[in-house]
């Protein structure tokens, strides 16, 4: 049980120092939140939201899953993204990948992973959809790394066909939903110059009248 000890020693740490810089900064946040960013990221230990973009807690709304996917029936997903926009009022859906994803790696193997191979089926489609531009690239890590990068392009398009996002814009809602990718390997983050702020970005067979 010492390991799980020492989590409450750093956490007993983290607290002290934190009220150190600022006393009342626990009092202050246990009022309200108001983050100005959702963070859509991979459950992956290694990208901690928070620490990468140097942000303090209250800074940032975090929802994490294997690989990053946004999935239209996914009520949690959907329902952290609903409270962000509509309750929160951020002005940011930041849809992080990174390279290297594990659960990139899993869709592309044909072998049997478990339950999980269902939730990686959605990868396997975005593969299926972008196999030709995949197939030309013969470096495997290159590949996986693409994969990595066009698995955030199609999850940030997922945010934007929701009834959330198009319900927002129409309301008149100030909100970008933004894609880049973490690299594991130099701990750097990439835009993948994708920003999509209205209806105007949205492919007509999305859109609702």
């Amino acid at each position: 049980m010492e390991e799980i000890k020492k989590l409450f020693d750093n956490n007993l740490k983290w607290a002290s120092e934190l009220k150190e810089t600022d006393s009342e900064f626990f009092s202050k946040l246990s009022n309200q939140q108001s983050p100005e960013y959702l963070w859509i990221g991979c459950s992956d230990s290694r990208v901690p939201a928070n620490q990468i973009v140097g942000l303090l807690p209250g800074e940032i709304f975090v929802h994490r899953n294997v690989a990053n996917v946004v999935v239209h029936t996914d009520l949690n997903c959907l329902s952290v993204i609903q409270f962000a926009v509509e309750i929160l009022n951020v002005k940011h859906i930041i849809v992080c990948g990174h390279y290297d994803c594990g659960g990139i790696k899993a869709a592309l193997e044909n072998k049997p992973h478990g339950l999980i191979d269902n939730w990686l089926r959605h990868i396997k489609d975005i593969h299926r959809i972008y196999k030709d531009k995949l197939d030309d690239v013969t470096d495997e890590h290159k590949r996986i790394d693409l994969l990595c990068e066009l698995n955030v392009i199609e999850q940030v398009a997922n945010v934007c066909h929701t009834t959330i996002l198009q319900h927002a814009w129409k309301a008149g809602k100030n909100v970008t939903v933004h894609g880049w990718i973490y690299g594991i390997r130099d701990g750097i983050i990439k835009d993948l110059g994708i920003s999509v702020s209205g209806l105007n970005d949205v492919q007509s067979v999305y859109k609702l009248k």
